[in-house]
This record gives C-alpha cells, structure tokens and sequence, in this order.
C-alpha cells in the first residue's frame, strides 16, 4: 500500500511510517490525516499519505556524520559537474585543500575519476566547471530517504512539507 511522511505538529517532518502504523495513530487520535492518496482502507476511510501528530513531540539535533556514504547520498551517487552516475565515482574538494580548503559539507562533492583529475587543484571557476548543485549539509537524516522517495514519484505530495529537496 505504502509508506506515510509523518510531521510533527509544526508541520516538521520527523519520519516516514507504514501505512498500517499510520492507521493506527488516526484511529487512537493521536494524529489527523493531512495528505491521501485517493485509495481507501474502507469506503470511508482514505488511506493516508501525509499525517501530522495533535501534539508535538520533542526530537533532540542530531548532527549527521560527514562520511564518504553520506556524501554520495547526498549527491545522488552522481559527478556533480558532469553527470556520471558510474562506478568509479571520488570525492572532491571544491575548495583544494592545497589551498586551505578543508573537510565540510560545502566542500566535499562527488566527482567522477575524470572531472577529479581534469580539475586537479584548481577551483570549479578557475577549472571552467561549474557544480550542477551547490554542496550543502543535509537538514537531517530523514532527508536521504524523503529524498529517495520524491525522486521516485511516488509521494509528490510530499514535497510541500519537506525544505530544501
């Protein structure tokens, strides 16, 4: 059937769900439906696709890790200047750290074997290749599977709640 985002009362979004789950924090009360996707469990009752919580829930920052899975994640497992989604794929400094560049979220991108050694230690301007998206820190980790998801087409509908995807 599918899998349902979950937003806080804010509207934040704090994770995706079973449907079944779902079903069952509408049925307890805790929780009303926002988003459905025009099927029903019963003739009355639309299954869900985005639901939020009557009260909000406390969630503790937790920052994620910068690692070379993280990254490729983030990126889409692609060369972020020219594309390629094979598997020789690095990771590249924007910034070379010959120059004082160091290791951040805004600094790291994935590059092919190609682009990485065409742009050697020089910046993407001074190279000539600019970034196909800016390098930046994921918002939290629910970001890498929303992500996965709208990039599926399944849950378009998600997109209104979710910033920066």
């Amino acid at each position: 059937m599918g899998k349902v985002l979950v937003l806080n009362a804010s509207y934040e979004p704090l994770n995706i769900t079973s449907w079944r789950r779902a079903v069952v924090l509408l049925i307890k009360g805790k929780a009303e439906r926002v988003e459905h996707n025009g099927k029903f469990l019963y003739s009355d009752f639309p299954l869900p696709t985005v639901i939020r919580l009557r009260h909000y829930v406390r969630v503790p920052y937790k920052e994620i890790p910068l690692t070379r899975r993280n990254i490729l994640h983030r990126d889409g497992h692609a060369c972020q200047y020219c594309g390629y989604t094979g598997d020789e794929l690095t990771l590249d400094h924007v910034i070379p750290r010959s120059r004082g560049g160091g290791d951040s979220w805004e600094n790291i991108v994935t590059a092919c074997v190609r682009c990485n050694v065409k742009k050697g230690s020089r910046t993407p301007n001074e190279a000539h290749m600019p970034l196909r998206h800016p390098p930046r820190q994921p918002y939290s980790s629910l970001y890498f599977e929303v992500s996965k998801h709208l990039k599926s087409g399944l849950h378009t509908e998600w997109q209104k709640y979710v910033i920066g995807l």
